[in-house]
């Protein structure tokens, strides 16, 4: 086993020689570069001759104008035109004594406005239509109507707000019922309303007195309360 050890050392060494002597040699022998040699001929190149610069002639200067003499025009004068003299006026001659001396007329009086005409009297109504007059309503105890019965509000129920809402109208002379309006509150604005919408939906025939038809009034009430 040594005898192999010392052999492959030695093999490694002499390889590493090796090596290290090829790298020498191959840095010493360098590629020689080749040098080449040219020649350069210079000329020398005469200055060409310059021309003589030509002589300047020199131009004669124009004598300067002679000044020409300014002419100053005089404006013609102008005359003032003579003033016409003014003629005298006649004088009228003073009037005689037998002269009778006459008054102007005396300017007309302007005549008097006439009066103004009387308003016309009103148109009177025409004859043949009857004008009934507007009479103020009867109140009565009992009139030939048709009530509609007024919604109960829900949130009425929910809260048991109860009362009586009083409703007072006129009935017309053709049976239309006129002039609605809430103569006592239940308490409660919804329970009143309601009342309200009911009688406007109510219809009620005319009232009648010896049978003629008469305005009448009448207070409906309209009851509002929670049954079991």
């Amino acid at each position: 086993m040594n005898r192999r050890v010392v052999t492959a050392a030695a093999v490694v060494v002499a390889l590493h020689a090796a090596l290290i002597a090829i790298v020498l040699t191959k840095r010493d022998t360098a590629t020689p570069v080749a040098l080449e040699s040219r020649t350069i001929t210079a000329e020398l190149l005469q200055p060409e001759p310059v021309a003589a610069p030509a002589a300047i002639q020199s131009t004669p200067t124009p004598p300067p104008p002679k000044p020409v003499p300014h002419v100053t025009r005089e404006k013609p004068k102008v005359q003032p035109k003579p003033k016409p003299t003014p003629t005298p006026l006649p004088v009228a001659e003073a009037p005689s004594q037998h002269q009778i001396e006459t008054p102007a007329p005396a300017a007309p009086t302007p005549p008097a406005p006439a009066a103004p005409a009387p308003a016309p009297a009103a148109a009177a109504p025409a004859q043949g239509k009857p004008v009934m007059a507007m009479s103020a309503p009867k109140n009565v105890s009992h009139l030939d109507c048709r009530i509609v019965q007024p919604d109960y509000p829900m949130l009425s129920k929910r809260r048991g707000e109860t009362g009586t809402a009083y409703v007072r109208f006129v009935v017309g002379l053709t049976g239309q019922i006129e002039n609605i309006e809430l103569k006592k509150s239940s308490g409660y604005s919804r329970l009143d309303d309601s009342a309200l919408a009911a009688m406007r939906d109510s219809s009620c025939k005319p009232y009648l007195e010896n049978g003629e038809p008469v305005r009448a009034a009448y207070t409906q009430p309209f009851d509002f309360s929670l049954h079991d």
